[in-house]
């Protein structure tokens, strides 16, 4: 027996996992969030695809439409001879085929499945959306800070280049240190402008996916370091969890327990619709005549179609049981994959909190310090200034990668996570204009990276 309306209750409206578990949401997230799940039009889409496949059911459990046929059977051609002739008559004709026992019965239960296929594909458009939404807000917030670290790299350029400006009028330093000071400072004008065309797409994504113009405003007060601490969010990491929640376990049982139904149908297929015909013979002031009969089609050919398609069926239903286990190991591997990750951005996290962010910092004022009585080159201001914007930037980078795993798991994804992809490299590294890479969490709906804030041509300048 097919309820509908209790599948897609039980299958659609169970609560999300994004909705779920506890992730960081300010005021603005949050509101983000309702207004995309509101009218953004694939969610409308998927939510409509369900009501089409719900349609579907009771056409398939319905019998086949009768026929009625009415004709004439005359002798000759010079008159009608209804009533004079035996063998002239009107015709009445009635049919009606019925489905060999239980087929109409699989069907709609088949039918019922796909309802339920339909609503875990609503499911999984629901958690995507979400995702994407908090990932684009991430993204946003964490461009913005860089912007903000441009503006404290420029104060420290400004610094440096009046204290090499200083020297140089005095007679101890070297013009081409005034030079290098104004060539970062243009560098710096150059990769706001990149950074600023990142924002403004990231506001372009948010607007669509919300529902408003493109080139609205969106205000953030939020930042990076603002985000609650990932050692408190460890707990959103169970696979357990995932296995009883994912849309796509869901749906890859969904399809094996279809499989099972197309299999019983195909075995039933050797047996013949029957067809059920009567009809009454009219001939005027002679008696009426009646006919009844029952047939049927004949399985002559059962070893090239029936059995070939239960041969097929039972292929689809092993496929399908396959299937349900690799959906299985994928969400028990990703989700240990994004544990293993999230563990090392937490062990990160401490070693910047603790030791780089501090020594950076302290490096820098006395390097300068020493640039200012002429006991180092300017060189060595350069490498000082480049390894704090860098540390404060691979530590800003290491948050955002950790809240972006937390996404991904609240997501339930299957794209593999890039391990070692958080933090962004030192500019005084080798290899520092290379750009962090955000795990992408979903297929075709992963972040696009942003390019890293390292000096152009590779020289070893601050990172932004």
């Amino acid at each position: 027996m097919y309820l509908p309306s209790v599948i897609t209750l039980l299958v659609a409206a169970s609560p999300c996992a994004v909705a779920a578990l506890p992730l960081p949401a300010d005021p603005l997230l949050e509101e983000l969030l309702r207004q995309t799940l509101e009218t953004v039009p694939e969610l409308h889409r998927a939510r409509r695809a369900v009501d089409v496949e719900e349609a579907r059911v009771p056409q398939a459990g319905a019998l086949p439409d009768p026929s009625v046929q009415v004709g004439i059977q005359n002798d000759g051609f010079s008159r009608i001879e209804v009533g004079r002739m035996p063998m002239s008559f009107v015709q009445l004709m009635a049919s009606q085929t019925f489905p060999w026992l239980g087929k109409r019965g699989l069907r709609q239960d088949a039918a019922a499945l796909d309802v339920a296929l339909a609503a875990q594909a609503h499911r999984r458009v629901r958690l995507s959306l979400e995702a994407e939404v908090r990932r684009a807000y991430l993204e946003l917030l964490f461009v913005r800070d860089r912007l903000a670290l441009l503006d404290e790299l420029e104060v420290i350029w400004e610094r440096s280049l009046g204290v090499a400006r200083t020297r140089y009028e005095g007679g101890d330093g070297a013009q081409s240190d005034v030079l290098r000071a104004q060539l970062e400072r243009t560098r710096i004008a150059q990769r706001r402008l990149m950074l600023v065309a990142r924002e403004r797409t990231l506001v372009q994504l948010l607007n669509r996916l919300r529902g408003k113009p493109l080139a609205a405003p969106l205000e953030t007060r939020m930042k990076v370091e603002g985000l609650p601490d990932p050692k408190t969010l460890m707990g959103v990491f169970s696979w357990e969890r995932v296995l009883k929640e994912s849309p796509d376990l869901a749906a890859a049982r969904i399809a094996e327990a279809r499989a099972d139904k197309g299999l019983a149908l195909a075995e039933k297929a050797y047996f013949p619709d029957l067809t059920v015909s009567a009809g009454v013979m009219v001939r005027g002031s002679l008696p009426p005549m009646w006919v009844a009969s029952v047939g049927g089609p004949l399985p002559l050919f059962a070893s090239r179609k029936q059995g070939r398609a239960v041969d097929e069926s039972r292929a689809a239903r092993a496929v399908a049981a396959h299937s349900v286990a690799v959906v299985e190991d994928l969400l028990r591997l990703r989700t240990q994959e994004r544990r293993t990750a999230f563990e090392a951005q937490l062990d990160t996290l401490a070693l910047y909190a603790h030791g780089l962010l501090v020594q950076s910092e302290a490096t820098r004022e006395s390097t300068l310090s020493q640039y200012k009585v002429g006991r180092v080159s300017f060189a060595s201001v350069l490498e000082a200034n480049a390894g704090v914007i860098a540390d404060r930037e691979g530590y800003l980078a290491a948050l955002a990668d950790s809240h972006r795993l937390l996404i991904a798991e609240a997501e339930m994804s299957l794209s593999s996570v890039v391990p070692g992809a958080a933090s962004a490299p030192s500019a005084a590294m080798p290899g520092a204009d290379e750009a962090p890479v955000a795990p992408p969490s979903s297929p075709g709906r992963g972040a696009t990276p942003v390019p890293a804030l390292a000096p152009a041509g590779g020289s070893s300048m601050p990172t932004m």
